[in-house]
């Protein structure tokens, strides 16, 4: 197998190219400043043995080998744990224990000595070495340049000048995404899931520092609630309710609005193979979330019975947990199953919310520009309002109690439709450009592309490959015949 390293300039596009490479392909990738959740436990991670790091015996001679974590920062909140050299270690080494046993991988390392001092070159060397036995390993480094190139099997060389045309080995003038298709061989790396993924997830997720930090406050804003409305009257049943929703919002709000980094971190954990599927931790994720969700509204439920009288049905709980649910699963689906960053999220996800202030007319009721106010109808707010004693009375259009709990369930769930529909467009999109990358590609499959390929991998490694032709055509990768 080949070792390719990707050289430059500072802003030639080297990262960049790497990236093209990662998306062409799909392939296992370490970013130069690799993200992964920082609370997680080392000894924790499935299948892997950390005694492999250079540095662990360390970490086991101070009694620190079951406790320490990953570090780093995630949500604003620093967690002491590995320095950055060290985590860029542990990514090494993961990935070498996870690839093992497999062959004809393509591994892509941005910037594989950044951070790391200079006593643990070796140990990436050796490393790198182990590597390409069994696999294809492209690289961008602006460190230790000298000794890769003697390594290297291959030098691409990109230009800030002119980004269109990139020269590989001897080969000048070369069409940069033609380069890039050339480089995107390999097989998909095949995970075994085992109980242990799950058990990972429970050990990092359930225990984290973050559903910690929710209790916490859930306990107190809660205890604070029943001492500050006890003994309410039934009249003032709405303004209580009202109280109630708010804080319950407000003790998951941070929670939700840290699933962006959460995606992102357990996106680029997958990507260098930490754990088995970014499919099953957003699904775990969801769920753990709706769960979150449904235990405070409960506490809701219970701190309302314990400062008015009168809201005791089984129904009111209902409602409290579905208008929670109107405003916070459009947070969820955002959070965990787009690609949007944290402020996007924040203003499309709370949305929900402050449409329901203006909307629902439970704030005025009857109130409203007419046309305007029949979108009321959209809130599971305004079906609340509808059975609260005192406020129903004063609601406008309220349905019949009898199909009054099933409206106010299917509008719960508008946000949750508005961004299937989303989603369904957006796929459309993708599909769309995956036909126009496609034919892209096979414009470019020619000899000249194959005499690309046989230059980065040789004669006798494109024979090899030949047995991967009908999975990477259904990807859209060309693979020449030798």
């Amino acid at each position: 197998m080949t070792l390719t390293t990707v050289v430059g300039s500072s802003g030639s596009g080297k990262t960049t190219f790497l990236n093209d490479v990662h998306k062409s392909n799909k392939c296992t990738y370490i970013r130069q400043y690799h993200t992964m959740r920082p609370y997680i436990p080392v000894s924790k991670i499935p299948n892997f043995d950390p005694t492999g790091l250079p540095y662990w015996e360390i970490y086991e001679n101070e009694g620190k080998g079951d406790s320490i974590q990953v570090g780093g920062t995630m949500a604003g909140e620093f967690t002491a744990g590995l320095s950055g050299g060290q985590r860029k270690l542990l990514l090494f080494e993961l990935i070498c224990q996870r690839t093992a046993d497999q062959s004809e991988l393509l591994i892509a390392l941005d910037e594989p000595f950044a951070g790391v001092t200079d006593d643990f070159v070796p140990f990436i060397v050796e490393r790198l070495n182990d590597l390409r036995k069994k696999h294809n390993v492209i690289l961008v480094t602006n460190d230790h340049v000298e000794t890769l190139t003697e390594m290297a099997d291959n030098t691409i060389t990109v230009s800030a000048i002119n980004r269109t045309v990139v020269k590989v080995n001897d080969m000048e003038g070369v069409d940069r995404q033609r380069a890039i298709f050339a480089l995107s061989l390999g097989d998909d790396y095949q995970y075994n899931s085992s109980s242990e993924d799950l058990k990972f997830f429970a050990q990092t997720e359930i225990m984290s520092p973050q559903l910690l930090g929710v209790t916490m406050f859930s306990v107190f804003s809660h205890a604070l609630f029943v001492a500050t409305f006890w003994d309410s009257s039934r009249d003032s049943a709405g303004l209580v309710l009202v109280a109630g929703s708010i804080i319950a919002f407000f003790c998951i709000n941070p929670y939700l609005l840290a699933l962006t980094e959460w995606r992102n971190a357990m996106e680029e954990e997958a990507e260098a193979l930490m754990h088995s599927s970014k499919a099953l931790n957003r699904a775990l994720k969801t769920c753990l979330t709706i769960m979150l969700v449904f235990l405070l509204s409960w506490a809701e439920y219970g701190v309302v019975q314990a400062t008015i009288d009168g809201l005791d049905s089984i129904e009111q709980w209902v409602a409290m947990f579905f208008d929670s649910a109107s405003m916070t699963f459009p947070l969820i689906c955002l959070g965990i199953y787009t690609k949007l960053g944290f402020q996007q999220v924040e203003i499309l996800g709370t949305m929900p919310f402050l449409l329901m202030i203006f909307l629902s007319t439970t704030f005025s009721p009857g109130s409203g520009v007419e046309g305007l106010k029949e979108l009321r109808y959209l809130f599971s707010r305004f079906y609340w309002w509808c059975i609260v004693p005192g406020v129903q009375d004063d609601m406008e259009g309220c349905p019949d109690d009898d199909l009054n709990t099933l409206y106010m369930i299917l509008a719960s769930l508008v946000g949750v439709f508005v961004f299937l529909v989303w989603q369904f467009i957006g796929a459309i999109r993708s599909k769309k450009a995956d036909v126009a990358q496609a034919k892209l590609r096979e414009s470019m499959f020619d000899e000249e592309f194959h005499q690309l390929q046989v230059s980065l991998y040789g004669e006798k490694a494109l024979k090899r490959l030949n047995h991967m032709t009908s999975s990477m055509h259904s990807t859209g990768t060309p693979v020449m015949e030798a």
